[in-house]
C-alpha cells in the first residue's frame, strides 16, 4: 500500500470522490502543510496556522495508479483559483500536491503541465514535501457518509 495526500478545498468533498475509486483502501481528512501542531478545526477556519484541509488517501498501486489519483485530484476542482474553491474563501482552502517520495514530486510536476492545457489561467497549485499529517476531528471523518450525503460538492471535469 501506498499514500498520496492532496488538498483541492473543503475535504469533504474531495475524500468523497476518492472514496469512490476502485484501489482507494481508506481516506482519512486532516490538517497540513502549516507550523500548528495538533491543529483543531477550529483553529484551521479562524487563525493563521497555515495549513490546508487535506485528504490522505491509503492506495493498492496494482489496482490504482499515483498519476491516476493526480489525474482525478486536476479534474476534481479549480487549481486556478489562489486560496479558494467556490464559495470557501482562506489559505485552508488551497490546492496542494504533498508528496512523499521524489516519484511523487516528479509526476505532480509533470501532470500539473498536462493539466494546465485545460485552463486558460494559471494553475497555482503548490507541490510540496509532505510533512506531519494531523488528522481531523472524528466527526469530519467519513462525513457524506454519516450524514448520508450522495452527491459531493466536488464533480470531475473532462
Amino acid at each position: 500500500m501506498e499514500k498520496a495526500v492532496f488538498a483541492a478545498g473543503c475535504f469533504w468533498g474531495v475524500e468523497s470522490i476518492y472514496q469512490q475509486i476502485d484501489g482507494v483502501i481508506d481516506t482519512t481528512v486532516g490538517y497540513l502543510g502549516g507550523r500548528t501542531e495538533n491543529p483543531t478545526y477550529k483553529e484551521i477556519c479562524y487563525k493563521d496556522t497555515g495549513h490546508a484541509e487535506a485528504v490522505e488517501i491509503v492506495y493498492d498501486p496494482a489496482k490504482v495508479s499515483y498519476e491516476t489519483l493526480l489525474d482525478i485530484f486536476w479534474r476534481a476542482h479549480d487549481p486556478t483559483t489562489l486560496n479558494r474553491q467556490g464559495p470557501d474563501v482562506g489559505s485552508q482552502y488551497r490546492s496542494a500536491v504533498f508528496y512523499a517520495s521524489p516519484e511523487q514530486k516528479a509526476a505532480a510536476e509533470k501532470m500539473k503541465a498536462k493539466a494546465q492545457k485545460k485552463w486558460k489561467k494559471p494553475i497555482v497549485t503548490e507541490i510540496s514535501p509532505a510533512a506531519i499529517f494531523y488528522p481531523a476531528e472524528d466527526y469530519h471523518q467519513d462525513y457524506f457518509v454519516k450524514k448520508g450525503i450522495k452527491k459531493s460538492c466536488h464533480f470531475l471535469r473532462d
